[in-house]
């Protein structure tokens, strides 16, 4: 197993593409403290998972600072150390340029980039001791510039580019710090394309393996690999796990 003994932390763990993560990283062995808002949908994934391996729920509004020392804090309380920091959980609102408010902004950096660069920090004490690493999302939305994204593709790009900053910072540490940028099939993606059929086909057109990936299958084992021992020689790399969509040279 790529991941026995380890202990991580993933936000945004109780669906989409983040549950996927947690199903994987229990089945390679990991120790996992999954980060999310409802407490009752958390007793129920934990109840549900039980039978992968340990994990545990915490329920934390991450837009808020001192979420990421409290989350740290209680994940060695709990499990004695941290090897890994998933930072998966991210909430926007969709407008025009032209129809973006300010609390649109302050949604997507508090829970997307603050809420990330907060954590790392947090949990950097911790790495330091396991030389761990860290995985970041990022987004086709911000590297292609989707329209009506503007407050999750900015959010998604300053992700990338604190994540480059801190993997050379944090080299010397010999905390790793990689990105994912996902394409996936998650339930808030199922309810898109049933309200816009038209687009849902139009993103598919454009993805050459020709269809949206599976969170467990397809997305998790890719988190994985920057996890483990397997990824030791990287660090500050975006990984594009989008069936082709977007070339990064």
């Amino acid at each position: 197993m790529k991941l026995e003994n380890k202990v991580a932390i993933i936000t945004g763990g109780a669906g989409g593409i983040g549950q996927g993560i947690v199903r994987r990283f229990l089945t390679e062995g990991a120790k996992v403290v999954v980060v999310d808002l409802n407490q009752d949908q958390g007793d129920q994934l934990v109840a549900d998972l039980a039978d992968l391996g340990e994990v545990h729920f915490i329920a934390k509004d991450i837009s808020l600072p001192q979420s990421a020392t409290e989350i740290v804090a209680e994940t060695v309380a709990r499990f004695g150390k941290l090897d890994v920091l998933v930072n998966n959980a991210h909430a926007s609102r969709q407008a025009p340029i032209l129809e973006t408010t300010p609390e649109m902004w302050d949604l997507s950096m508090g829970t997307g980039l603050m809420a990330t660069f907060n954590l790392m920090r947090a949990a950097h004490p911790e790495l330091v001791k396991t030389t761990g690493s860290i995985v970041n999302f990022a987004s086709g939305a911000g590297i292609k510039g989707l329209p009506t994204q503007a407050t999750y593709a900015a959010a998604k790009e300053a992700i990338r580019a604190v994540s480059r900053v801190a993997a050379n910072e944090w080299a010397a540490d010999g905390i790793r710090v990689n990105i994912v940028s996902p394409i996936a099939l998650t339930p808030g993606i199922v309810q898109w394309s049933n309200a816009f059929p038209d687009a849902y086909q139009e993103v598919i057109d454009g993805i050459p393996l020709g269809r949206l990936g599976d969170p467990e299958t397809d997305i998790a084992p890719i988190v994985v690999f920057l996890a483990s021992e397997d990824s030791h020689y990287m660090t500050g790399q975006t990984l594009m796990a989008d069936g082709g969509s977007i070339k990064l040279y």
